[in-house]
């Protein structure tokens, strides 16, 4: 999935998105594009729950493709 990520400044933040979604799914494979402000996730997570794990963590995201 394709997820739209915002606030996500540096590789500091980019390390945080990752982590954020590896809670929900160790197993989740992470492609940050920071200059872009969007992740490719291959995860067995559902899509509202890493929208609503990355904004709680202060980086409010939303879903671009499934």
């Amino acid at each position: 999935m394709k997820l739209r990520i915002d606030d996500m400044t540096c590789e500091g933040c980019a390390r945080a998105v990752t982590r954020t979604i590896q809670r929900l799914d160790p197993g989740a494979q992470v492609q940050v594009d920071r200059p872009g402000g969007t992740a490719d996730v291959t995860t067995q997570a559902e899509g509202e729950a890493l929208v609503s794990a990355l904004t709680k963590a202060g980086y409010p995201a939303q879903i671009l493709a499934a």
